[in-house]
């Protein structure tokens, strides 16, 4: 009947298949664990002596569900993006760094780049459209819910290379506004709770970094009941990206560990959708941005380091993950009580 209003056509949020993936969380192999606590037995120390270095190796077993754990392809992904909110006086630097950065990443003059060539950790490096900013979150959306879709697929597919460890971190001037935009809408506050000074911003800027959060805030207030709204609303492409590859690790067994302030943000919108969907995942360190403490603490969780670091760019994740393989080689190579005749406790 013509006078019958025909019903709205309601199409398939763009989140969808991501918050089903974020629910579709493979459970850490317990067997895989149980073996690698017998060899530890075995080995010449005292039981529990070689404290989280031992948790490190269980960590691994469990989430590449491999009684012997490998790391034979460690990677580091360097996530990239630029922000439109630094036309806000945010940043210390201009966000023309940011491609200035990713080069000196590539040719080995940044501090990751020594960290992971001198450990043979295998790094790559994701730019994400750095000539287009993402919106200023003062005045817009960082990005539509399609784009933010879209690059969280994207993010996805940076772990192609088959890593059987991964460790995130990020480049972004701005980057560390944004992260604390998501903190805030996550977990409450305002922008002087959760802003640092980042790359060196002095007292104005600090003040100017709280004001835009605050502001953004304010625009988006009726939006942010949801993370994967939080994200495209405050986020930026390259934490966008690291939750992809959070969600892509755990489908495929790779354990995962999270930089400092800004990755952390990634996990936090991954948990706060399902509070499960990061146990792959360990923090490698806490971030002498103030506020890192603060996230952690909400989310429940602990840094494995604690060097004073806030320099981003996936080294304090490094760092961790040449722990990771130093207790890995310990443990592999170790002679038993057995094999070196030394007599176990009675």
């Amino acid at each position: 009947m013509s006078g019958v209003p025909k019903p709205e056509l309601q199409l398939p949020s763009p989140f969808a298949d991501i918050i089903d993936l974020l629910h579709i969380a493979p459970s850490g192999d317990e067997s895989a664990v149980a073996a690698i606590r017998q060899r530890d037995r075995q080995l010449t120390k005292p039981p529990g002596s070689l404290g989280e270095l031992e948790q490190l190796v269980e960590f691994l077993g469990r989430w590449q569900g491999k009684a012997k754990p490998t790391l034979d392809n460690p990677m580091v992904a360097i996530f990239a993006a630029n922000h439109g909110v630094t036309d806000q006086g945010v940043s210390a630097f201009p966000r023309e760094v940011t491609a200035q950065m990713v080069a000196n990443f590539t040719a080995g003059g940044a501090a990751i780049s020594q960290i992971c060539a001198l450990h043979e950790l295998n790094l790559r490096v994701f730019e994400l459209a750095l000539e287009l900013p993402t919106g200023d979150i003062t005045r817009t959306a960082a990005m539509d819910d399609r784009m933010c879709a879209a690059t969280v697929a994207y993010g996805m597919e940076a772990v192609a290379g088959k890593p059987d460890l991964l460790a995130i971190g990020e480049m972004g001037i701005g980057n560390t506004t944004v992260a604390a935009a998501i903190y805030a809408a996550l977990f409450g506050g305002t922008g002087a709770d959760w802003v640092g000074r980042g790359t060196g911003v002095d007292d104005a800027g600090l003040k100017r970094k709280a004001d835009a959060v605050d502001r953004a805030l304010a625009l988006h207030q009726d939006a942010l009941g949801d993370p994967l709204a939080i994200l495209a609303r405050l986020g930026g492409r390259e934490i966008a990206a690291m939750l992809g590859a959070i969600i892509s690790t755990r489908q495929q067994k790779i354990p995962v560990i999270v930089d400092g302030f800004v990755a952390t943000s990634a996990a936090a919108i991954a948990q706060a959708v399902n509070p499960d969907a990061i146990e792959h995942c360990i923090f490698g360190h806490l971030s002498g941005e103030h506020a890192h403490a603060r996230a952690l603490e909400a989310m429940g969780k602990r840094p494995l380091l604690n060097l004073g670091m806030r320099l981003g760019e996936g080294s304090g994740a490094a760092l961790a993950a040449v722990l990771a393989k130093t207790a890995l080689h310990l443990h592999n190579n170790m002679a038993t009580f057995g094999s070196a005749g030394v007599s176990d406790k009675g």
